[in-house]
C-alpha cells in the first residue's frame, strides 16, 4: 500500500466515522425548547463538533490500523473478494534455469 492509498483509506474511514458520531448526544433546539424564529426545531443547539472530531480521529486511527494491517499482511486480497470469478488466475513468474 502506498502513502496515497493509506491517506485515502484514512480519509474515507474518518468521514464515515464522523457521519456516525455526529448525531450522538446531539441536542436540538426542539429538545431544549428554545427554537429560534426562522430555524427548524431539529437544528442543533449544542453540537460539540471539536470534541466529536477528536473522538472520530481516535476511532479512525484504531480502525485504520486494523484495516491497513489486514491489507498489508495479505490476509485478504482483491482475489478473495472476486465472488463472480471475473478475475483471471494470477500470473506465475517463470524463472530461467539457464
Amino acid at each position: 500500500m502506498g502513502i496515497t492509498s493509506a491517506l485515502v483509506l484514512f480519509a474515507v474511514i474518518w468521514f464515515m466515522t464522523f457521519l456516525i458520531v455526529i448525531p450522538i448526544r446531539l441536542q436540538t433546539q426542539g429538545d431544549i425548547g428554545e427554537v429560534v424564529p426562522g430555524t427548524h426545531a431539529g437544528s442543533p443547539e449544542n453540537h460539540n463538533l471539536k470534541k466529536k472530531a477528536w473522538i472520530t480521529t481516535a476511532i479512525s486511527v484504531v480502525l485504520w490500523c486494523i484495516i491497513a494491517g489486514t491489507i498489508l499482511s495479505g490476509a485478504i486480497t482483491v482475489r478473495d473478494l472476486d465472488w463472480f470469478n471475473r478475475m483471471s488466475e494470477p500470473a506465475v513468474s517463470r524463472g530461467t534455469n539457464g
